[in-house]
């Protein structure tokens, strides 16, 4: 469908490692009420990771979208726009996605409980991804609230937002990235993360004039 935001209204919205797909509601009721088409994608992050969840997020893309995702899920949609570089995807926002590798997650991995709990997912988190040169615009919106269960696994270079660093979300090629005062999951229910992720998706910036952009 067409409208708001670049001729498209409807948003892909995917979740974060550990998280249900419902995660994303709040998130989705705020892009309806900005007038856009929310749908939730689900997947298995520790039992599927990408190579399992690739061939249902490819039909997702497959007609024009726009894509909203939290941590993992933007590292996997980036990942799967670099994969299949003519999906029809027009923009992207990142809320808090270690797009450069997850030091939280190399710590994690390095217990024996820690591996299985990222299951098929480490690798991906591990590496991270490619400067992004696609066609969509891409923007990421991280946090440096340090409020999160990645500090217990070593140190972040710089603010974090307690799971990611802000260090981690800044992939070269990206059309805009703002810091917010939110923690990882804080992000998830912030009316100022969610304004300012309709500005993106509407108009390919953030407003950095007024780090809120409420609804």
């Amino acid at each position: 469908m067409t409208g708001a935001g670049g001729g498209v209204r409807r948003v892909v919205l995917i979740h974060g490692l550990w998280m249900p797909r419902a995660s994303m509601r709040w998130m989705a009721g705020q892009l309806r009420r900005a007038g856009f088409q929310p749908q939730l994608f689900g997947y298995g992050a520790v039992t599927e990771g990408l190579r399992g969840a690739l061939p249902a997020l490819r039909g997702r893309l497959a007609e024009p979208c726009h894509v909203l995702a939290h941590s993992l899920g933007g590292v996997m949609a980036v990942r799967a726009l670099q994969r299949y570089p003519g999906l029809p995807v027009r923009r992207v926002v990142c809320l808090g996605s270690p797009l450069c590798g997850s030091a939280a997650a190399e710590g994690l991995s390095a217990r024996p409980l820690g591996r299985r709990l990222l299951g098929r997912s480490a690798r991906l988190l591990h590496r991270g991804c490619q400067p992004w040169t696609g066609a969509a615009e891409m923007g990421v919106l991280a946090g440096d609230s340090p409020l999160g269960f990645g500090q217990a696994l070593g140190r972040f270079n710089g603010p974090s937002d307690g799971t990611v660093a802000v260090a981690e979300t800044r992939l070269d090629g990206l059309a805009d990235h703002l810091v917010l005062p939110l923690s990882h999951s804080g992000m998830l229910f912030s009316r100022r993360a969610a304004g300012q992720a309709v500005e993106f998706l509407r108009h390919g910036r953030f407003r950095h004039d007024a780090a809120g952009g409420g609804l």
